[in-house]
């Protein structure tokens, strides 16, 4: 699943043409301001960034760093394709690859191919493998056995498609036509586009720019402006180093949004097993937890 093996024919058009859409519906959103989208942008922001991508697909679903209850795990996925970011199949696969080959061959989205590359050209050049569930599988025997969620793979577009058709319909119960596109552009279009970037960062800067307090194979890097726009996935050294970790942010400065996130589902019995690593300063190598 690295660059070579990714490389389609040319452009992925249909995946071109929805993020050039999402994108003239990111800057038309600004013709529609209210503070009530603004509002509703962050909540639905926190639940498909913070809760669906950080929280669940990638400190529970690919690494396994806590354990939740199914049916929450199978909401929080549900929740993580609000981003337009694939299937939990998908995901999990492509963040499993490359933490397996990362910045080497193999790496779906490493820099040293060029910093457009890791942010979105692997997307736009590479093979549409969002419903290939059966070619996937070997990277997630997990997920591929798991009824929910080999059908969310296959499915991953009707929650944000019906979320699209909810905010318009409240937006248009409560303020007429302008109302109710106002609200598609604000929760849906701008909130998504602003999401694909934090989490496109994650995979182009914090490989690129920043500190590394452990010395691992990779060129993965702490990034605290990354880390704010992500809810903490911009410590990326940190995680590189200790993969399995649920929390991200090892010092009391390093803001991890996402982890508080877990440790509040774990003060209410829906979180166990949590595996936190520990930052030792007389001894910063990579190390179990």
């Amino acid at each position: 699943m690295g660059r070579a093996a990714t490389v389609g024919d040319g452009i992925n058009w249909l995946t071109l043409s929805v993020i050039i859409a999402f994108h003239a519906g990111a800057l038309a959103a600004f013709f529609f301001f209210t503070w009530q989208r603004l509002a509703v942008m962050g909540v639905l922001y926190a639940l498909a960034i913070n809760v669906g991508i950080g929280m669940c697909y990638h400190r529970l679903l690919t690494h396994r760093g806590y354990q939740v209850p199914k049916w929450l795990e199978y909401l929080m996925s549900m929740c993580a394709t609000l981003s337009l970011e694939g299937g939990p199949i998908f995901w999990v696969a492509t963040h499993r690859v490359h933490h397996q080959h990362s910045d080497l061959e193999g790496d779906p989205h490493t820099p040293r191919e060029g910093g457009w590359w890791a942010h979105t050209g692997w997307l736009l050049f590479g093979k549409a493998l969002h419903a290939q569930t059966k070619a996937l599988a070997r990277y997630v025997p997990d997920l591929s056995r798991d009824r929910f969620h080999v059908w969310l793979s296959k499915y991953h577009w009707l929650p944000i498609t019906l979320s699209g058709v909810a905010l318009f319909t409240l937006g248009w119960a409560f303020g007429g036509w302008k109302n109710a596109v106002g609200m598609v552009l604000w929760g849906g279009f701008l909130r998504v586009t602003l999401g694909l970037h934090a989490t496109w960062l994650v995979n182009s800067a914090t490989h690129l720019w920043g500190r590394r307090r452990f010395q691992t194979r990779d060129d993965s890097r702490n990034n605290w402006w990354v880390a704010l726009l992500s809810g903490g996935e911009g410590w990326h050294n940190n995680h590189h180093a200790h993969p399995t970790s649920a929390r991200h942010g090892l010092r009391w400065y390093e803001i991890d949004v996402n982890f508080w996130g877990i440790w509040l589902l774990a003060k209410i019995g829906l979180a166990r097993k949590i595996r936190v690593a520990k930052y030792d300063r007389a001894n910063p190598k990579p190390a179990g937890l």
